[in-house]
């Protein structure tokens, strides 16, 4: 009898420490499924950029500076893993370009560069929604795996503390500033 209750408690052991493996596995699939939604947004951004410029070449030809520095900043960004300085660099060299539909009234009118603009809007809103649902996964994941029980299997089945998605220097430096409005 007594080997029956061991043979039986062993079981529920398994069992829980199967339960514990599939939920975590679940988690960590969130957060993978996380990164790769950043990343699908910030490759969509880059194939947005190169229609951007040739639409606003056409308006403001003579801007070959501001044209270089926007396709030096994607290429870089594009090139390998997003790092939060190439992106960083990238957006600033997007709102240069931007800035010329400021002085360019017949460009700022261009339907294909309102359109553009739109787009690069959107993705970028979603981009920031991206963000926000990774670090939401990240924090699901890192409660499920240090709450009890599973904190005590969690380390021994391989799972490890996840990230959640930081802004490096170059991108504290312009969000923590207070946005300056002119009129």
């Amino acid at each position: 009898m007594g080997l029956w209750v061991l043979v039986g408690l062993a079981g529920i052991a398994v069992l829980a420490v199967v339960g514990i493996y599939n939920r975590l596995v679940g988690f960590r699939q969130a957060v993978r499924q996380g990164v790769a939604d950043i990343d699908a947004q910030l490759r969509q951004r880059h194939d947005l950029i190169p229609n951007l410029v040739e639409t606003v070449k056409g308006y403001a030809g003579h801007e070959s500076a501001t044209f270089e520095a926007v396709i030096a900043a994607r290429n870089a960004a594009a090139a390998g893993a997003p790092s939060s300085g190439s992106e960083q660099q990238l957006k600033s060299a997007l709102g240069n370009l931007l800035a010329l539909g400021e002085a360019y009234p017949d460009l700022k009118a261009s339907a294909n560069f309102q359109s553009l603009q739109g787009e690069l809007a959107d993705v970028e809103d979603k981009l920031a929604a991206a963000r926000r649902a990774l670090n939401a996964a990240v924090a699901r994941f890192n409660a499920a795996r240090e709450s009890f029980p599973a904190v005590l299997f969690a380390g021994m089945l391989g799972f490890a503390e996840a990230d959640f998605h930081r802004l490096d220097a170059s991108e504290q430096g312009t969000v923590d500033q207070v946005p300056r409005i002119t009129f």
